[in-house]
C-alpha cells in the first residue's frame, strides 16, 4: 500500500518526516522568511510582528535598509582604490577628462567617473622582423627590438585609440624608410648602430606628432642578414670584405712602420747637406780672407811674398809625390831621381792584383839627365 493512501502502515515514513497519521506537509517557505526578517529586525533594533501587531510594513523597511547597506558597502569597495608607486590612473567625469592621479589611496565615483590605471614607469618592449627593401635594391631581413615607456598617461589614453598598435605601425614605417634610404652594405656590417639611431629619432618624432604619450627608450637593431636563400653567396662577401679590412690593416702598419723611418733618413741627409754647406761656405770665406792678407802682404813685399808662395807650393806639390830631388853643392847640376823600392812595391800590388807579373828591377828604369826640361826650368828659377 502507498504511503500516502488511507489506513496505511503506521509504520511507513512520508518524505517530509512524519510517520503514518502525524504527517506534515512542505516546509512553509514564508514562515521562514518572516522568521528571518524577524532577526535582522531585532539587529536592527526593529520589533517582532504578531503580538504587537505591526504587520509587514516594519519589516518591509528592515529589508529595504539592509539592501541598500549592502548596495552601499559593494560601491564603496569597487570606488577605493590604491596605487602603487609605478601606477598612475586618469579618471574620467560623464566622459571628460577631470585628473590624473598618483600612488596613494584614491577614491572614484561610479557609474559617473570612470578610470584608466597603467604602469608608467616599467619599460615596454616590442620586436620587428620583416623583409625591407634597401636604396641598392636588395632584399635583407632587419629585425629590431623598440623599448618604450608611457611618458604622459593623459595623451596615452584620451589622444590615441590603441596607442601600442599605433607604436607597430609608426616603428614598421620609420625602419623601412630608414633602411630603404642605406645601401646594404652599411646595413650588414658596420652601419646599424647609425641605423638604429636614425630609427629611434624617426619614431620618436612620429610619436610626439601623434601626441601618443610614448616615450622611447631604445632601439636595437640586431644582427641583419641576407634571406635564407642567398644568405651563403652574403657571408662570402662578408668574409671577403673582412679580408681586405685586415689586409688594410697590415699595409697600415707597414706604412707606420716605414715612414718614420723613411724621414729621419730624409732629416738625416738635409742635416749632411746643411752641414757641407756651412763648410764650404766658411772654408770658402775663409779662402777669401786669406788671399786678401796675402795681398795685402805682396802690396808691402812682392818678391819676399813670391818666393814664399813658389816654396809653399813646391813644397805642397813634391809632398804628394815619391820623385826626390836631391840638390848638390852650388855651381853642381841637381838630380832628379826614382825611388825605386817604392815604385818596385806599388807595381808588385797592382801586377798581382791585375794578374800581370811585375817587371824586373832594372828594366826601363833610368835617370833623366840634368839636360831635362823640368831640370832647365829649375835652375833658371833658382838663377833667378
Amino acid at each position: 500500500m502507498a504511503w500516502n493512501e488511507p489506513g496505511g502502515n503506521s509504520n511507513n515514513q512520508d518524505p517530509w518526516g512524519g510517520r503514518g497519521g502525524d504527517r506534515k506537509g512542505p516546509p512553509d517557505l514564508d514562515e521562514a522568511f518572516r522568521k528571518l526578517q524577524e532577526s535582522l529586525n531585532s539587529m536592527f533594533g526593529g520589533k517582532k510582528r504578531g503580538s504587537e501587531g505591526r504587520g509587514d510594513k516594519s519589516g518591509g523597511l528592515g529589508l529595504v535598509a539592509i539592501v541598500l547597506g549592502v548596495l552601499a558597502a559593494i560601491w564603496l569597495y569597487s570606488a577605493i582604490y590604491v596605487l602603487d608607486e609605478q601606477e598612475q590612473a586618469v579618471v574620467l567625469r560623464f566622459g571628460k577628462y577631470y585628473e590624473t592621479v598618483g600612488p596613494g589611496l584614491n577614491i572614484y565615483f561610479p557609474p559617473v567617473d570612470r578610470k584608466f590605471v597603467e604602469n608608467v614607469t616599467r619599460e615596454r618592449a616590442y620586436s620587428k622582423q620583416g623583409q625591407m627593401l634597401t636604396e641598392d635594391e636588395n632584399i635583407i631581413e632587419v629585425p629590431l627590438t623598440v623599448q618604450y615607456r608611457i611618458s604622459n598617461l593623459q595623451d596615452f589614453v584620451l589622444n590615441v585609440d590603441e596607442p601600442e598598435v599605433s607604436l607597430q605601425h609608426a616603428t614598421e614605417s620609420a625602419l623601412r624608410h630608414v633602411v630603404g634610404s642605406t645601401e646594404m652594405d652599411q646595413v650588414l656590417t658596420e652601419g646599424r648602430e647609425t641605423l638604429a639611431s636614425q630609427v629611434h629619432e624617426r619614431l620618436q618624432r612620429f610619436l610626439d606628432t601623434y601626441r601618443a604619450g610614448i616615450t622611447v627608450t631604445q632601439v636595437n637593431v640586431q644582427n641583419a642578414q641576407a634571406p635564407r636563400e642567398v644568405q651563403e653567396a652574403f657571408d662570402d662577401v662578408i668574409r671577403a670584405r673582412e679580408d681586405e679590412q685586415r689586409e688594410r690593416n697590415q699595409a697600415e702598419a707597414y706604412a707606420n712602420g716605414v715612414i718614420p723611418e723613411a724621414r729621419g733618413q730624409a732629416q738625416r741627409i738635409l742635416e749632411d747637406a746643411n752641414g757641407y754647406r756651412e763648410e764650404v761656405v766658411s772654408r770658402a770665406q775663409g779662402e777669401a780672407d786669406r788671399f786678401s792678407k796675402l795681398l795685402a802682404e805682396y802690396q808691402k813685399a812682392p818678391e819676399v811674398t813670391r818666393e814664399r808662395l813658389y816654396l809653399e807650393t813646391m813644397q805642397e806639390v813634391f809632398g804628394n809625390t815619391s820623385k826626390v830631388l836631391v840638390a848638390g853643392k852650388s855651381g853642381q847640376s841637381n838630380l832628379l831621381y826614382l825611388p825605386l823600392d817604392k815604385m818596385i812595391e806599388s807595381r808588385g800590388g797592382s801586377a798581382t792584383a791585375g794578374g800581370a807579373p811585375a817587371p824586373a828591377a832594372g828594366s826601363e828604369v833610368g835617370t833623366r839627365s840634368v839636360n831635362d826640361p823640368q831640370q832647365k826650368d829649375l835652375r833658371s828659377r833658382e838663377r833667378r
